[in-house]
């Protein structure tokens, strides 16, 4: 006889979450059991119908004592908040301490706490060692492709001069105008600051990602550098987060650098634009790429591509589940790992269970 399936309640119906929701609901080991909504006209509602699936039987709710009191073996937080992780942080104590297991897609410090804020780490561990459960954070960049997927790659190397992990995407599909604008400086003149112009902003998205890598391969970081850099598009873009008039950004790359004997070692890099002929300088490649590349003996580049077509719709759409897909073929993992906080070190390969393409139940 199989195993009772595991029984997940998932925080938020966005992007992320909906794909996660569409997914358990299809995987013979996951029951939903709970979603917890911020919106109130979502309340009440059945959650199948909220993400396009039709009537699965599972009500909403916006009260996450009612998730708490579900008792499911794993929750799923996907909400988002202005507090950033001050937010999360408050509601993954209450789960932990309801001796709830938390995967997310939220909070990137946490794939690598021990650069994260530590006051804030302190609080997480104490909780989820109280509810002797584990909490983990994934996704696909941070959470894949800069960190886990160049660990691996690195087994396959006999020397190691540099690694660049590279974000190479056509955000003209994104819609979330906070983080298109505001934080990344598109649609804005040069003399505007982005928050990932600030110092220390880069480090506290990719500086984890980067620890994890160092920490892999046993070797201590001097320091994180950060650089930032933007191109103006000549021409008004009508994109998904609104009008890039013409004058303004309409390219950014990011680079964030673990920094090792006063050189630099590991790099993550994003080049992102709102169009594919900005900033022709910079690197390229089909749209939706992540590409690794490792100076050394063995030289490496390896190009992950996501999506079916060179359009920033499938790369998005692809690379949101993705995002989603880390973190729900996880639970089980993370439902069987010692208590705490847990990282892409301390878990095996998450692969998916009862991922074979079927319909759904």
């Amino acid at each position: 006889m199989s195993a009772k399936p595991l029984r997940v309640a998932v925080i938020s119906t966005g992007w992320i979450s909906s794909v996660s929701i569409r997914a358990i609901v299809r995987r013979p080991h996951l029951e939903l059991v709970g979603v917890w909504v911020h919106n109130p006209d979502k309340v009440g509602r059945d959650a199948g119908e909220i993400v396009g699936l039709g009537p699965i039987g599972v009500l909403t709710t916006g009260d996450l004592d009612d998730i708490i009191a579900l008792k499911p073996d794993c929750v799923l937080y996907g909400a988002a908040s202005a507090e950033m992780d001050a937010a999360a942080v408050r509601d993954y104590v209450r789960l932990l301490n309801g001796g709830l297991n938390v995967v997310t897609t939220n909070t990137p410090g946490m794939m690598f706490p021990d650069r994260w804020i530590p006051d804030l780490a302190d609080q997480v561990r104490a909780a989820a060692e109280a509810g002797r459960v584990t909490i983990y954070t994934s996704g696909i960049e941070p959470g894949f492709a800069g960190d886990q997927f160049a660990v691996l790659l690195t087994t396959l190397s006999n020397t190691i001069r540099t690694i660049r992990a590279q974000e190479i995407f056509d955000y003209s599909a994104y819609p979330n105008r906070d983080l298109m604008v505001t934080a990344m400086g598109f649609g804005e003149p040069l003399d505007f600051t982005p928050l990932l112009e600030l110092e220390g902003a880069q480090q506290f998205a990719w500086g984890p990602p980067i620890g994890l890598v160092a920490k892999a391969l046993g070797v201590e970081l001097d320091g994180i550098s950060e650089k930032y850099e933007r191109v103006l598009t000549p021409r008004d873009l009508h994109v998904a987060c609104g009008l890039i008039p013409a004058g303004t950004v309409g390219a950014v790359r990011a680079e964030t650098t673990g920094v090792v004997d006063g050189q630099p070692f590991i790099t993550i890099e994003h080049i992102n634009r709102m169009a594919p002929d900005l900033a022709p300088e910079w690197a390229t490649a089909p749209n939706g790429t992540y590409r690794l590349i490792i100076e050394g003996q063995p030289h490496m580049q390896c190009d992950l591509r996501l999506g079916t077509e060179d359009t920033a719709e499938s790369a998005n759409a692809n690379a949101m589940e993705a995002t989603a897909m880390r973190v729900v073929n996880a639970i089980p993992y993370v439902v069987e790992a010692a208590p705490g906080i847990a990282t892409s070190l301390d878990l095996p390969i998450t692969a998916p269970r009862g991922a074979l393409d079927s319909p759904i139940r």
